[in-house]
């Protein structure tokens, strides 16, 4: 029966592989990046993110920090509903290659990491207990199947030999099975080093045993039948026992767990918005593709009333009716049910390839059609086959054996009464299409809005970096490594200004953070006085074109030998000096005083729309070293590239240069998730709006083909072709206008709860709403056209006689 239509079946196939495959795809995504992000790692469901909170800065620098070692090792003490706690810190090294370096990926971990995450090395062994203390006392790493495999070209004696990593040999003591890629959603990691190794890649000196040193993201591990909320009570109860016992590093300290999908140190809590979003509009899609193949089952089983009425009367049952369409159905969405697997196949990489690549390395964000996923589609296929044999099934139960049998075949297809089921379901298609353009626009109008903030400092200016700890440099050869190549730099033609800074703004770690006290200014008994800070380096503002309102900013005089110095931003200055001038007057940061010698004007730190806070700066000098370097220049980025290279290497053969990019793009990579919910929406708002344009075309030129003795008994009478054209046109106008109408209610009701990807722009917004309107009558237009342009060729002599 198929067959024989073979116009039908491969529209109503294509319909729902678009549709499934569209489904499958986002359940994949999900899958791979929210719900089970770590390839081999058994027993997820038990895995919590964990992440320090502070109520000082929950509402600045957001609700969760990161955790120190000591705290780590009391939570791992105390709690006894958690079956292990798992250090897990991000960073990168320089891996020595002959007379070169490059950097990689890796992790920081606790010794326990791969055996309380199920993870057996396929050589050699994970880490031991005693690797978690000692300060650089076991240079000890891990690599992975991808390392082992492209460097070391799966050389079966790895184990044993060593890997330069920031300067210091590591021995190699074992290799990850392939497939695992660690546990930081959106990175690969390449090899992993023990906690007790944490000062030689991590700036800011030895921190196993400070307290006051945040530095910790990790995971707990359950124990079997515990829920979260358990977990969660004996966390708080072991960390206010912390605040209590160690007021003067955890005053206002706390821990919390996530779920897996709402991890805050990496990109599963960036990304589960968007995928959310995503969710729902592939279940719009859905429905938008089985509501054609049902209209057009509906519309084909009017031309088959005459089969119908006779397998009625020479014997068949409703049931066996019902059967017959079922089975029909099952074959449509199981063809189009393989074919969907084949496309999310296709498209379960695709995902990374929206979001910016850093320092040239895409990011590893897959997705993961295992039996979950395949279930889920194969429940989608299931259903899909219910509505289609449901469909046409409510239009046979209804015929009336005994005027049907004296009906003329060629007949005209169906009343009023009997369209109103198939016009329904383009209202509807209509309706959710339009839903889906509306949220398009709403979100690339927020994107726009969101693009043309500024971000208080220049946008023009490259940036880059160059990792001094992993080369193993102390505070006086940095110094002189940053003072050289600052000179040096200078002296190029092109070059207007170069500074440091041991952060850089917009980019993914988080700026430092410091209990302060500022002279003069008397606190409320409940206020916890903390503020964000960054240490940067001489020239630093001037480099970025931030102005100073008042005072002055760094110089290299402001070393270790000259007292300590801040400069504040205006939102600090307007919080804790409340119209004074601030210059001259004292600071206490750590214990530490020092004396304010500039006011910055505001500028942003974390991301756009982030609200006014108060935030500090110190000299870089008199702190640490800087890993992050700042270029003003009229030169393109490829030669400022290869002049810094030349430059470094002239300095240092083994240092390697991190990617050299502008602060646009640094800026722009903040907005890469909402550019991610547009694409996404505009993809599937575009899918949706063609499969309504189909299924609006398919069911009128149906209804024209089947009304052709009608369409021919008007022209016989006085009809001419435009006459003809109005009836059609109007007939597709007419649904098009109801479903527009019902998206709207529809829109309405559902944009607000995109408030959270929104920025100033309101959910009814009155341009996206109105762009929807333009794109979806024009689409209308379009799909009414060509079945009316077929009813003004009708041959009124050759259709009666028909």
């Amino acid at each position: 029966m198929l067959r024989r239509s073979p116009g039908f079946t491969i529209l109503a196939i294509l319909c729902l592989t678009l549709g499934i495959g569209a489904t499958t795809a986002v359940f994949s995504w999900i899958e791979g990046i929210l719900l089970r992000p770590f390839p081999l790692v058994p027993h997820q469901e038990r895995l919590m993110a964990i992440a320090g909170t502070n109520r000082g800065v929950a509402g600045a620098a957001g609700s969760s920090t990161d955790i120190s070692w000591p705290d780590f090792l009391d939570y791992q003490k105390n709690c006894t509903l958690i079956d292990a706690f798992i250090v897990d810190r991000i960073t990168g090294t320089t891996l020595a290659i002959g007379d070169r370096a490059e950097r990689t990926t890796m992790s920081i971990v606790s010794a326990n990491y791969f055996d309380a995450l199920g993870i057996r090395p396929i050589l050699g062994r994970g880490f031991e207990p005693a690797e978690d203390f000692g300060r650089n006392a076991h240079p000890v790493a891990v690599i992975s199947y991808q390392m082992w495999q492209a460097r070391y070209h799966g050389d079966p004696a790895i184990v044993g030999k060593t890997q330069m990593l920031n300067g210091m040999p590591h021995v190699i003591v074992g290799v990850a099975p392939e497939g695992f890629y660690g546990t930081f959603v959106g990175w690969a990691m390449q090899l992993w080093v023990p906690a007790s190794m944490e000062e030689r890649f991590e700036s800011g000196g030895y921190k196993l045993e400070d307290r006051g040193a945040q530095w910790i993201e990790g995971y707990a591990k359950l124990k079997p039948g515990v829920t979260r909320e358990q977990a969660q009570a004996e966390l708080s109860a072991v960390a206010k026992r912390l605040e209590n016992d160690y007021p003067a590093t955890n005053r206002g300290q706390g821990a919390r767990l996530f779920p897996l999908w709402k991890t805050p140190f990496n990109n599963a809590g960036t990304l589960f918005p968007t995928l959310s979003v995503a969710l729902a509009v592939v279940c719009f899609v859905l429905l938008i593709a089985c509501a054609n193949v049902g209209n057009l089952l509906l519309v084909r089983a009017f031309g088959r009333r005459q089969e119908m009425t006779i397998r009625l009367a020479i014997g068949a049952g409703r049931g066996r009716l019902l059967r017959q369409l079922l089975t029909e159905g099952l074959v449509l969405s199981s063809l189009a049910a393989a074919s969907g697997m084949v496309v999310a196949s296709w498209c379960r990489n695709l995902f990374p390839l929206m979001l910016p690549a850093r320092g040239g390395v895409t990011m590893h964000l897959p997705g993961e059609l295992d039996w979950r996923v395949l279930a889920l589609s194969a429940g989608v296929c299931l259903i899909s086959t219910i509505f289609f044999g449901l469909v046409p099934e409510m239009q046979s139960s209804r015929i009336d054996l005994v005027s049907a049998l004296k009906a003329e075949s060629a007949g005209v297809v169906g009343g009023r009464r009997r369209a109103v089921l198939r016009w329904s379901l383009i209202v509807v298609q209509v309706s959710l299409s339009f839903v889906l353009l509306v949220g398009a626009g709403l979100l690339l109008r927020s994107l726009v809005a969101l693009r043309s903030i500024s971000p208080g400092f220049s946008t023009r200016v490259l940036n880059t970096g160059v990792d001094l700890v992993a080369a193993g440099y102390d505070m006086q050869r940095m110094k002189n490594f940053e003072d050289a190549l600052t000179d040096r730099l200078g002296s190029v033609a092109g070059v207007e200004s170069v500074a440091f800074s041991q952060m850089t703004p917009f980019t993914f770690r988080s700026n430092a953070t410091a209990p302060i006290a500022v002279d003069g200014y008397e606190k409320t008994v409940d206020e916890d006085l903390v503020a964000d800070y960054n240490e940067v380096g001489p020239n630093y503002f001037a480099t970025l074109e931030i102005p100073i309102l008042a005072g002055r900013e760094f110089t290299r005089a402001d070393n270790e030998m000259a007292p300590l110095v801040a400069v504040v931003n205006e939102a600090m200055a307007a919080q804790y000096w409340r119209g004074r001038d601030p210059v001259g007057s004292r600071l206490q940061v750590k214990g530490k005083w020092m004396t304010v010698v500039g006011v910055a004007k505001m500028s942003k730190y974390r991301n756009l729309p982030e609200p006014p806070k108060p935030f500090f700066y110190v000299a870089m000098r008199q702190n640490s070293n800087g890993t992050s370097i700042y270029i003003r220049t009229s030169l393109s980025t490829e030669n400022t590239t290869k002049a810094l290279v030349r430059e470094i290497h002239a300095l240092d053969t083994n240092l390697a240069l991190g990617q050299v990019i502008s602060m646009r793009e640094v800026v722009d990579r903040t907005t890469a998730v909402e550019r991610v919910a547009v694409t996404m929406l505009g993809v599937f708002g575009a899918l949706a709006l063609v499969l309504a344009a189909i299924g609006l075309y398919g069911v009128l030129s149906y209804s024209v083909s089947q009304r052709s003795r009608e369409l021919g008994l008007r022209m016989a009478l006085g009809a001419d072709a435009s006459n003809l054209m109005r009836l059609v046109m109007s007939n597709g106008l007419s649904l098009t206008a109801g479903g527009v109408v019902l998206g709207l209610a529809v829109a309405l009701g559902t944009t607000r709860l995109m408030g959270n990807l929104l920025y100033k722009v309101s959910p009814r917004d009155p341009v996206a709403f109105g762009s929807a309107l333009v794109v979806m009558a024009v689409a209308a237009l379009v799909a009414c056209w060509l079945p009316a342009w077929r009813a003004m060729r009708t041959d009124p002599a050759r259709a009666l006689r028909d």
